[in-house]
């Protein structure tokens, strides 16, 4: 999949809803309001393919399609493999489940104590505060809760989480995601930080959002200022692809950067879309243009009816040694499987290392040449016993 970048170009712009006035353009509500979630309505804009008809037609039974009119508008229309259409228009190999997907992929259900919170790890804890998204992803990992087309009815209880979080002093870090936390209201928004906050043992929180990617124009002053407010608020943003690195993307990770958020990128490894050294490469160099740290690339899931996403493991390792060296290494996300059935985050990285005794470290470069590093030390004989200059003082 070669791609050519070009640095000038970061995709402004209305496009096909160029009619409507800006002020209306530029307001998230209008933009949620105005979203796409029916066949017929995509129709309206595009030839849809068989399959994908298909997947829109059965969508409702999986996870439910929406797609702002702001992210429509970097699909191309005429390209059926267009890695932005791929992602947000249901297909029919949703249907196709495997026998070695999985509906809880990431053992979420059997690590909730409460309901909408996930305690996994020792010291952190996730916060699902809400089913919904600007738009959806066909590889989302939770399908089984988002948009609520399976039916799993989850309510969130946020009391009974926060209780949970004031009861467990080992919680120094707090996640919020769902569905996507920023689509909560500034208020809501505000008093659930706020109550974050006034929990002492609590040193670190964190959002995860692609509302900057779906819905860059939630990113309000006013958002930032809740935000300012309870600082250091740190967020992973999910971006897969450069084209989704548009200007109204740059201008809202600004405005979250002077208020004070420190950003990251989570990107998954999707097969069609980004599984390319050449595009991983364009992603990283935008992000960091954008203020924004590639942080993980994750290897697939194993969501149910997600096969035709998945990459192959080999590819993931080749695009970190295509990375590792030749940029740097502020651009090189760590590469990672979220171990299937809960067991967490595991780096899968390039095998750099040939050997490792008790004398010696034996590995290899980025170019593929071979260094030692030596973990014994033989003393030099004629510098043994030998006093040091006077002058020196230690």
């Amino acid at each position: 999949m070669p791609y050519s970048e070009d640095r000038s170009s970061w995709f402004a712009g209305q496009g096909l809803w160029s009619h409507v006035p800006e002020s209306d353009w530029r307001d998230w509500a209008w933009q949620l309001k105005n979203r796409i979630t029916t066949v017929e309505q995509l129709e309206r804009y595009m030839t849809l393919t068989p399959e994908e008809k298909a997947g829109c037609l059965f969508a409702n039974h999986k996870l439910a399609l929406a797609i702002t009119p702001y992210f429509f508008n970097l699909i191309d229309r005429d390209d059926p493999h267009c890695p932005i259409r791929r992602q947000v228009i249901p297909r029919g190999e949703e249907m196709v489940v495997s026998a070695e997907e999985m509906l809880d992929s990431l053992g979420e259900d059997s690590h909730s104590p409460v309901p909408g919170l996930v305690h996994r790890y020792p010291d952190r804890v996730l916060f699902l505060v809400t089913d919904r998204c600007a738009s959806y992803c066909r590889y989302c990992t939770r399908s089984r809760l988002v948009s609520n087309a399976q039916d799993y009815n989850f309510h969130p209880e946020y009391e009974q989480a926060l209780r949970y979080i004031e009861a467990h002093p080992e919680v120094r870090d707090v996640l919020l995601s769902g569905g996507d936390p920023l689509l909560l209201s500034d208020k809501k928004l505000d008093h659930l930080l706020g109550r974050l906050r006034a929990i002492k043992h609590v040193e670190f929180i964190r959002i995860g959002s692609r509302i900057p990617v779906f819905l860059p124009q939630r990113i309000t002053p006013e958002l930032c200022e809740i935000f300012k407010k309870h600082g250091p608020i740190w967020m992973s943003i999910h971006v897969n692809h450069p084209r989704e690195a548009t200007q109204e993307l740059k201008d809202a990770c600004e405005r979250l950067s002077y208020a004070g958020v420190p950003l990251g990128n989570q990107s998954v490894l999707l097969r069609g879309v980004n599984d390319d050294a050449e595009v991983m490469q364009a992603l990283v160099h935008r992000l960091l243009r954008m203020r924004v740290r590639p942080y993980y690339l994750y290897q697939m899931d194993l969501i149910t009816g997600g096969s035709h996403f998945m990459a192959d493991v080999r590819k993931g390792i080749e695009i970190i040694q295509a990375l590792r060296g030749h940029t740097t290494g502020y651009a090189v996300p760590q590469y990672v499987i979220d171990a299937p059935g809960g067991g967490g985050k595991v780096p899968i990285n390039p095998d750099y290392l040939e050997k490792l005794t008790a004398d010696e470290v034996v590995f290899r470069n980025f170019e593929g040449k071979q260094f030692r590093y030596p973990l014994k030390r033989t003393p030099v004989k004629e510098n043994v016993g030998k006093v040091l200059p006077a002058e020196i003082h230690l």
